[in-house]
């Protein structure tokens, strides 16, 4: 017998999704707007754009990756990405109140949860690694995000796990 699997959705969850869309469009239209001159030091940012050889592996080993030539001489465009970063980051925080204000699923809060981690953590990184102005410090930020990314996936699952640990009541949606 085949069921058709009615989901169950919240009217609330289809206002914090636009509201989560349409703060990302004013984030990203708020930067441009009041960095002066982003556009050229966006430009500048991509035409400096070279591939450098960086130590990998054993000694003397050693690995193309894309780097910027001068990292140090773009710092309008590395803050104009972390206050992009920063935005995002407190829009997350403002998700994840309405989140559980509305009592949405623990899926949904949890995928908040780690958004709002890797938003914020990408701020930080940015503002310690990209602003040093340094070939190391770019490398480092790559990197750092990776971490950020398993941290986010980690607190994911815990916020999931204590969810369905402490009641929370379990939807299965498709």
């Amino acid at each position: 017998m085949i069921r058709s699997a009615a989901r169950v959705r919240s009217p609330h969850e289809g206002l914090i999704t636009a509201l989560a869309i349409g703060g990302f469009f004013i984030i990203l239209g708020s930067v441009f707007a009041f960095t002066p001159g982003i556009v050229q030091k966006n430009n500048a940012f991509f035409s400096d754009l070279t591939t450098v050889s960086f130590p990998f592996g054993s000694p003397g080993s050693t690995m193309s990756l894309v780097a910027p030539g001068h990292p140090a001489e773009h710092r309008g465009f590395y803050t104009a990405v972390i206050n992009f970063l920063l935005g995002v980051g407190v829009l997350q925080i403002v998700i994840l109140a309405l989140r559980l204000f509305v009592k949405s699923p623990i899926r949904r809060i949890a995928e908040t949860v780690g958004n709002l981690i890797f938003w914020l953590g990408a701020a930080a990184v940015a503002n310690i690694f990209l602003l040093a102005g340094t070939l190391n410090g770019w490398f480092q930020f790559w990197s750092a995000l990776i971490i950020l990314i398993g941290v986010s996936l980690i607190a994911r699952f815990f916020v999931l796990l204590a969810g369905r640990q402490y009641g929370a009541p379990r939807i299965k949606e498709p």
